[in-house]
């Protein structure tokens, strides 16, 4: 009998390891086992007062923005080239505890100043930092653009969060080099002004803002630039891979003063699959016109070993796949120049947080400006499930 019991028992447990092992097949054979995002929502706005001083130094050109979860805490670099004060980064509190975001809902807290290889401040001019992304050892990556017109060579560096001082510094691909023919290299003021890093901090990214010189034209009214995103591998701090970033065409409007630019400021890690959030800005005249895209490198050609896009087919190349996500211009909103993006906390309601940020360039004109937003990311046994049971919803 107890034989019998054995042998009827064990269909049931079939029963059970069946399901489970088709759904992993299935899982496993996805086109996407990376994150998506399902939705989003804006939730406030919020603005640092105009001159703010904090510990001497005037507080703006907030170019990028990372987010400590365990600390709940921001930091926020400023692109501002040693004429106010030293580089430096922002220590910064958002207050999303009611799901929203308020308009008094900063504080700064700290400023931490730079300090090289040299124990020494930037010197004025040497650096434009633009880029920051924490990593969990209790440091920061920094990218700076450099000056394409003085020959100062972009970087991106690690940092210590407490004394501020370098690290380790990233080697640079010599293509993304100037040089002193201007034939090759990043442009001026449009090099590196995006880092991201990737939830498995085992890769960072950056991109260019633009083209590379040899790669092709900026970006200009109705034309979009081709850019290049660069990816590192931190097990050792080498690049490995480089891909075609297209950024859109923006048509200018009442464009009156004559004044264009257009770019990739910056782009954030989802996954560690190669999903991202992108963020595309434009001055068109009248304002900004600023853009959320998704983002994937599933298909896209790996395009390191190619120095010079303009002297092969780029047709034959496979660029990054972008999706729009969010048109800011429908929002209610005056924009301004955003430029930082950063996942922030988990709200109440249990969906993500996202915050962007906005460079004031330290123009009376203009506000350093922070926007909130929840969005909800679907991963691929969710979508899996979507798919086959109907009404599914969580």
């Amino acid at each position: 009998m107890r034989l019998l019991k054995k042998i009827f028992v064990f269909p049931r447990i079939l029963y059970f390891l069946i399901p489970i092992l088709i759904i992993s097949v299935v899982f496993t054979n996805l086109p996407s086992n990376g994150v998506e995002v399902r939705s989003i929502e804006f939730i406030g706005e919020a603005t640092l007062p105009k001159g703010l001083i904090l510990k001497k130094t005037e507080v703006g050109g907030l170019s990028g923005i990372t987010y400590n979860a365990k600390d709940n805490l921001y930091y926020a670099i400023s692109d501002d080239r040693g004429q106010k004060a030293a580089a430096r980064f922002y220590t910064l509190k958002i207050d999303l505890s009611k799901g929203l975001l308020q308009k008094d809902g900063i504080t700064p807290v700290s400023v931490t100043t730079l300090i090289n290889e040299n124990g020494q401040t930037f010197r004025p001019g040497e650096t434009d930092t633009e880029g920051i992304a924490l990593t969990n050892k209790g440091t920061v990556f920094i990218s700076s653009e450099g000056n394409a017109a003085k020959l100062i060579n972009p970087f991106i560096k690690e940092f210590s969060l407490s004394s501020g001082k370098e690290i380790v510094a990233l080697p640079i691909p010599n293509k993304f080099l100037p040089d002193k023919t201007s034939q090759q290299g990043i442009r001026n003021n449009f090099a590196f002004e995006s880092l991201t890093i990737t939830p498995d901090k085992k890769h960072l990214f950056t991109a260019t803002e633009n083209a590379l010189i040899q790669d092709g034209v900026a970006a200009k009214p109705n034309i979009g630039s081709p850019c290049r995103i660069l990816q590192y591998n931190l097990l050792n701090n080498q690049p490995e891979k480089e891909f075609l970033y297209q950024t859109e065409p923006v048509a200018p409007f009442l464009n009156l003063i004559g004044k264009f630019a257009s770019g990739l400021p910056d782009f954030l890690a989802l996954d560690n699959q190669g999903h991202f959030l992108s963020l595309e800005r434009s001055f068109t005249g009248l304002g900004f016109a600023i853009s959320l895209f998704q983002v994937s490198l599933e298909e896209a050609d790996d395009i390191h070993n190619i120095d010079s896009l303009l002297a092969v087919d780029s047709k034959n190349i496979k660029p990054i796949k972008k999706k729009l996500l969010l048109d800011l211009r429908k929002l209610d909103v005056l924009l301004d120049n955003i430029e930082g993006l950063t996942l922030g906390p988990k709200l109440p309601d249990g969906q993500q947080s996202l915050i962007l940020i906005s460079d004031n360039n330290f123009n009376s004109l203009q506000r350093t400006q922070i926007l909130a937003f929840k969005i909800k990311i679907e991963n691929p046994l969710i979508r899996l499930l979507r798919r086959f049971i109907p009404n599914f919803n969580l």
